[in-house]
């Protein structure tokens, strides 16, 4: 059987991709431009924060909820989620009438 060698190229996770990922961290909370935006980085580790919490209240809770807990909980959980939507395109949006007004 002829084996397959993995190149430098080939290889996602390779030493120059991580140095790059940790530059441009670096880079989100400098003064500098970076490939990421640090509002959608932040917003985004929030709204997973938020939704291991929920799902880890409902699964340690779920015996003891009535009908009117579970439906106030999926009303939270579609709020968190609108907001982080509204969030998005709010910014999305705001983002493209600067880049027209330039």
């Amino acid at each position: 059987m002829a084996e397959k060698k993995q190149t430098k190229g080939n290889l996602f996770f390779g030493w120059e991709n991580i140095k790059w990922l940790v530059r441009e961290i670096g880079e989100m909370y400098s003064s500098r431009k970076s490939y990421f935006s640090k509002k959608r980085i932040e917003s985004g580790m929030a709204f997973i924060i938020a939704q291991w919490g929920m799902v880890f209240f409902l699964l340690e809770k779920h015996a003891d909820m009535t009908q009117s807990d579970l439906a106030l909980w999926a009303g939270i959980e579609f709020a968190v989620s609108g907001y982080i939507i509204n969030q998005i395109q709010k910014e999305k949006k705001g983002s493209s009438d600067e880049s027209e007004n330039i």
